[in-house]
């Protein structure tokens, strides 16, 4: 066991074989042994040896535990379930065994025989949680049921009567079974007694979480619409603690309805259960002035009081009553909180929200007034007026922050928006003395100086500005040496060195922001759209195994936090789990990466170093299954991960993420149904004989090309809808979501070859069954499309031809469309070598039936069908056709290798000396990253030369 700890497997094996010399039956040594052979990746020899010892059903600890561990690495927790039901038949009074076969249920979501479990172990040993173990099996019985009736009538019914029996015997112990209640009582939409549970005495149960009690109090209040009580509640819990935003925003709610509803209190006695109600705009008022008298006395600042003004201000205005009350001026108590409030980064968060109270007529006004009030002094070596401290850097930032979010920056020209880009770098640098004893992991004060600036460099870039794109990565590669844990300058510096084209700086960014679990899913679509799709072939495999071992691992791991949830009474933290679960299952950005990672995998392996039917069977794909969860995708993707400042009309829109979810999804199945489509080729392999057509074939060969002719069909609609869409002509806001490649691939023509092929594919199979004899039509058909595939290939190569880097008047312009574009020709390249190593394998058998007859009649002079001279004149001009791009690309080397980026003069105003070494790093990235692509690109190209090579029949 020590050897295996360590990891040294071999010898573990070793120790075992000397052990089981001595003592044959000793089954525990023949687990270790099996866990060594299954770490040393003889998953079969493992598999056989444990179940010998399984068979013997082992009642001994240490060889359930081994082999629990065994079957686990094995991927395979159904087998732990079958141990320990053996175990329990033989020890049927061991605590232990009984909750292990709990556990092992619990693992593979056997719900119903958890509750006959815990209720087996509640017999033998009648501790609560057992029986409470019993009770969420039951309700988790009813989630996963897919008759909503049946889980309200049956199950939830079952759970609910199951904790009313413990709570007539008094038997309630913990907070966890009180939850538990509430829980089964919310889900049946009993919220009466569920309020009557948290309010009585098993309410007093609830004190783990602060404010559990008054909380779950608030939300049947919700749910029963009794707005009375929740005015009152969240008044008194605003008087307990006037800084809790969630409770003004249920005092307004409440408020608000109680008017509408025209309430007034009874005659006597108390207002509602929860004590005095607030019923009228004036009692609102005057309860918000209140708390901000309140606050002036507090020892600590509080901030909930004033925005609450704010907010009641916005309530009112947007139901149109804004003059009757005179809270005050939006303008002058945003200027009053900034004072107050400025120096603290989450200024700038809390004003945001209200920049829409001010006309923005008023805004100049408004950000001059700000300025005024900042304690900013002119140096002697600048006229910029500079701030002294941090506290004044603070506030300059949050009026910066304030600029861009109204828009002024945006209505500048060009030379203004250069000498703001000027100022704030300046400050910027100057910001970064007061950071000298920051550490290394922390963010350097004037970060967000650089950033802005980077922004309004962008907005340059847009309008054509070539220059501007340099600069920005200039100036986040300078902020990131002085601040190299900044998130936003790495994630920037992502999104546009991918619009330019080169991903080998991108990798290297990506791992250094070192991606915590579900960020894999959240952020992984920078990476894994851009990858591939640049040529970084070797890069792109690997972050597309980053993405899936985080996938597949999650699928393990949600099962153990559900058993820790069982073992420590979180119960109602268990549906959270499972929702989790199914929320990354059917993610789209985990169904795309499979997809891409697969047709990878066949790009650089099939037919190079494996067939394409060895590829195909070790991904155990078939074209008729499809495994995307089409109609429950969800995008879990953070589009808004990057910081941005843009006011609302400029910024990222519920409708962006609609079209891109839009996008995104049509893409996928363009994707998914190629990739079944190449998976089909093996099955049509040459199993018939010819003339002897479908019959024979009723349930073989025949239903295969049918599946690929309706795949075809589905491929045409999918193609057809993602050119409806693409002439919507959407523009994503430029740190929105990134397009998908559609565009190109439709653009260059891949499209167009790629769907001709699969029509090939067709014809020839039905050359192959109708045989050489009176298929001259047919013949002539495929010997057209060889035709028309050569003219489109040739077309789509033309499309990669240029200079990845343009040099004009000093400034560079890159071309990553070209990259794209060879990217797609390789791909397409490749389809072309399985289709027409499908041709080989039908036109074959035919030419040697042909031989041997013309061996029979000693006749020179039986006719060559033109078949073969169509397939042998294809080849060959596919041979000439990628020997020119191979040539081209090498090209393209020698060019990227000679270019002197370095003796560039950027003729430039912006340019200062310490920019120089930064401008002169981000080019070489570029120039570096290009000449990798190509290099990538040209070598797999080579490869499929190869394989041309090898088509003359």
């Amino acid at each position: 066991a020590d050897y295996l700890d360590n990891g040294n497997n071999k010898m573990a094996i070793q120790q075992a074989d000397k052990l089981l010399k001595k003592h044959k039956d000793l089954h525990c040594a023949k687990v270790l042994k099996a866990i060594g052979l299954q770490r040393t990746g003889k998953q079969d020899e493992a598999y056989a040896l444990a179940q010998e010892v399984a068979a013997l059903e082992p009642t001994d600890d240490n060889s359930l535990q081994a082999l629990t561990i065994l079957y686990r690495e094995m991927h395979r927790p159904e087998l732990v379930t079958k141990l320990y039901e053996a175990a329990v038949k033989k020890v049927p009074n061991s605590e232990e065994y009984h909750s292990h076969l709990f556990m092992a249920y619990a693992r593979v979501g056997e719900y119903k025989k958890m509750q006959q479990a815990g209720m087996a172990l509640y017999k033998i040993v009648p501790k609560n949680p057992y029986y409470f173990w019993s009770v969420m099996s039951l309700i988790m019985q009813s989630i996963s049921a897919q008759d909503e009736n049946l889980s309200k009538t049956m199950f939830l019914p079952l759970a609910e009567r199951m904790v009313e029996k413990m709570v007539k015997e008094d038997k309630i112990e913990a907070e966890a079974e009180v939850e538990l209640y509430y829980m089964i009582l919310e889900r049946l939409e009993k919220y009466k007694e569920a309020l009557d549970v948290v309010r009585g005495k098993l309410g007093e149960k609830l004190t783990s979480e602060l404010q559990s009690r008054e909380n779950k109090c608030m939300a049947m209040y919700k749910k029963l619409c009794r707005w009375p009580e929740c005015n009152a509640l969240s008044r008194r819990l605003l008087l307990k603690n006037s800084d809790d935003w969630q409770f003004y925003i249920t005092y307004f709610d409440s408020v608000f309805q109680l008017i509408d509803e025209s309430w007034t209190p009874p005659p006597e006695g108390e207002h509602s259960l929860e004590g005095e109600v607030h019923y009228s705009i004036e009692q609102a008022v005057k309860f918000i002035e209140e708390r901000i008298t309140e606050e002036s006395k507090s020892s600590r600042p509080l901030r909930g009081p004033y925005l609450a003004k704010l907010e009641l201000i916005r309530r009112l205005r947007h139901r149109g009553c804004n003059d009757e009350h005179k809270l005050g001026d939006p303008e002058e108590l945003m200027f009053q909180y900034f004072k107050k409030f400025g120096d603290k980064p989450c200024c700038f968060t809390d004003l945001r929200v209200f920049v829409d109270l001010l006309p923005s007529s008023q805004y100049s006004k408004f950000i001059s007034q700000l300025l005024e009030v900042i304690p900013l002094s002119a140096t002697a070596e600048s006229d910029i007026p500079l701030p002294g401290d941090i506290k004044a850097l603070q506030q300059h930032l949050c009026v910066v922050q304030l600029s861009r979010l109204l828009g002024i920056y945006h209505a500048m020209d060009k030379k203004e928006k250069l000498s703001v880009v000027r100022e704030l770098m300046f400050r910027y640098r100057h910001g970064l003395d007061f950071g000298k004893a920051c550490l290394k992991t922390e963010l350097q004060f004037s970060d967000y100086y650089c950033l802005l600036a980077v922004h309004l460099l962008l907005d340059l870039w847009l309008e054509g500005e070539e220059m501007a794109v340099w600069q920005c990565l200039t100036l986040l590669e300078e902020g990131l040496s002085h601040s190299p844990s900044n998130a936003q300058f790495k994630l920037l510096l992502i999104r546009i060195y991918c619009r330019l084209g080169a991903f080998e700086p991108v990798a290297e960014l990506y791992s250094s922001l070192d991606a915590k679990h579900i960020q894999h899913d959240t952020i992984g679509y920078l990476l894994t759209r851009y990858a591939e799709a640049l040529g970084h072939y070797a890069a792109a495999s690997q972050s597309c195994n980053f993405a899936l071992r985080f996938f597949h691992s999650n699928q393990k791991d949600t099962s153990e936090y559900i058993i820790q949830a069982y073992k420590y009474g979180a119960f109602e933290k268990i549906p959270e789990f499972i929702a989790f679960r199914n929320r990354l299952n059917s993610s789209l950005h985990f169904a795309q990466v499979r997809m891409e990672r697969m047709l990878l995998d066949l790009l650089l392996e099939a037919n190079i170093s494996t067939s394409l039917e060895e590829s195909i069977k070790s991904m155990s794909l078939s074209p008729e299954e499809d495994d995307i969860p089409w109609k429950d995708l969800r995008d879990n993707r953070d589009l808004t991960v990057l910081f941005n400042w843009d006011p609302k009309d400029r910024d990222i829109s519920e409708e962006h993420r609609k079209l891109s979810l839009e996008e995104e999804t049509m893409w996928l199945r363009i994707r998914s149904l190629t990739l079944r489509l190449v998976s089909g080729l093996p099955t049509l392999s040459h199993t018939i004989q010819p003339k002897n057509s479908e019959k024979t074939a009723e349930n073989g060969v025949s239903s295969k090309i049918d599946t690929i002719r309706s795949l075809l069909q589905q491929l045409e609609a999918a193609v057809d809808s993602g050119k409806k869409f693409l002439e919507q002509k959407i523009q994503y806001p430029v740190l929105g979501p990134p397009p998908t490649r559609m565009a190109g691939f439709f653009s260059n023509g891949s499209c167009q070859c790629q769907t001709s092929l699969f029509y090939l594919v067709s014809d020839i199979y039905e050359l192959d069954t109708n045989g050489l004899e009176d298929s001259a039509e047919i013949q002539e058909r495929i010997g057209n499309s060889f035709k028309s595939l050569i003219e489109r290939l040739t077309d789509l190569f033309n499309k990669c031809k240029g200079d990845l880097i343009e040099v004009t008047d000093g400034t560079l312009k890159t071309h990553p469309n070209l990259l794209e574009n060879l990217v797609f020709f390789v791909e397409t390249i490749s389809i072309a070598l399985w289709v027409s190593s499908y041709c080989d394998s039908v036109l074959r058998p035919f030419k040697s039936n042909l031989q041997k007859k013309k061996k029979k009649k000693k006749e020179s002079s039986v006719a060559m069908p033109p078949v073969f001279t169509h397939f042998l004149d294809y080849v060959n001009e596919l041979q000439t056709l990628t020997s020119n791009v191979i040539d081209h690309i090498k090209g393209l080397e020698i060019i990227l290798t000679a270019l002197k980026l370095e003796e560039l003069s950027l003729k430039d105003t912006l340019h200062l000396q310490e920019e120089e070494k930064f401008t002169k790093t981000v080019q070489g990235k570029v120039q570096s990253s290009y000449h990798h692509s190509v290099q990538e690109i040209g070598e797999l190209l080579k490869k499929r030369l190869d394989t041309i090579k090898k088509l003359k029949i």
